[in-house]
């Protein structure tokens, strides 16, 4: 009797750690897929950091083989990334102006600090939200696209096709598009702080009667130089990262089209974590 019970609690436990696991299988299963993750990262690290290097390689070339071809991209990137873009940046920065004087209004005067509403206009509009709003708005619609493009391409082997009939890849998908791209950011960036500070204007005739020399006399007395070079610069670098992060997820899918969407998704995420950690270390070096 005592052996058929001892056989029978030994199958449960032998059921239990099936099913459950060891603390022991437990563990080993964290460091396997830890491990497995942080190879992965180092592997997808360096080939972006290679597939960097060749862009700025390609880019300094001289060589005029596809020039037109893109020249035509280059205009089609612009057309779509910043012209097409153009109602919906007017739309969120003037609901973000608005916003930012509505909030300005109610706050500031509780502390005698009204005259400080241009000054926050300028830190929170031109210098942040601006250029990161902007950043936002150029990866959902055109970073997304990119990447759905190139690894479409992929799969259908265009790209194939293109290296066979010599034409090389990077300088005629990647590089016009990484201008395009750009351009637009910052031409967006502009677009969008002024219609900002439209649409913190109007919100601020409607409540203060403010007359539009003052409002904007005040906002120009709170800006500097620095201001603007700060904006243009994030602008101008959150143009590239985005370029060149969704153009390398796109060039990253292999076979199947199912990878496309992952990769899309990868291009989103890693472009808005790239973009804070930017805006980050561009604010940090600021203000040391």
């Amino acid at each position: 009797m005592r052996g058929t019970v001892s056989s029978c609690n030994l199958l449960k436990i032998n059921h239990i750690l099936l099913t459950e696991g060891h603390p022991a299988q437990g563990m080993g299963n964290f460091f396997f897929k830890s491990g497995s993750w942080f190879l992965g990262f180092v592997d997808e690290f360096t080939s972006l950091c290679a597939y960097n290097i060749r862009v700025l390689k390609i880019l300094f070339e001289r060589k005029t083989g596809t020039s037109r071809a893109g020249l035509s991209i280059l205009f089609k990137q612009v057309l779509f990334t910043g012209v097409d873009a153009l109602p919906l940046t007017a739309m969120v920065s003037l609901a973000i102006g608005g916003i930012a004087i509505i909030q300005s209004l109610t706050f500031l005067p509780r502390f005698g600090a009204e005259s400080f509403i241009g000054k926050l206009l300028v830190t929170v509009i031109i210098r942040e939200l601006g250029p990161i709003l902007t950043g936002f708005i150029v990866i959902g619609r055109s970073g997304t696209a990119i990447t759905t493009e190139i690894g479409n391409m992929v799969v259908s082997h265009e790209i194939e096709a293109l290296e066979a009939m010599g034409v090389d890849p990077i300088r005629y998908i990647v590089i016009p598009r990484i201008f395009g791209v750009t351009f637009s950011l910052v031409s967006l960036n502009i677009y969008f702080t002024i219609f900002a500070l439209i649409g913190g204007f109007l919100v601020s005739k409607l409540v203060l009667v403010t007359s539009f020399t003052v409002y904007f006399q005040q906002v120009l007395e709170s800006m500097v130089l620095s201001d603007v070079v700060i904006s243009l610069s994030k602008g101008f670098i959150f143009g590239v990262l985005i370029s060149l992060l969704c153009t390398f997820q796109g060039f990253s899918v292999k076979l199947s089209s199912t990878e496309v969407p992952q990769m899309t998704t990868k291009a989103v995420v890693y472009a808005i974590a790239a973009v804070f950690l930017a805006d980050g270390i561009i604010t940090f070096i600021y203000y040391i």
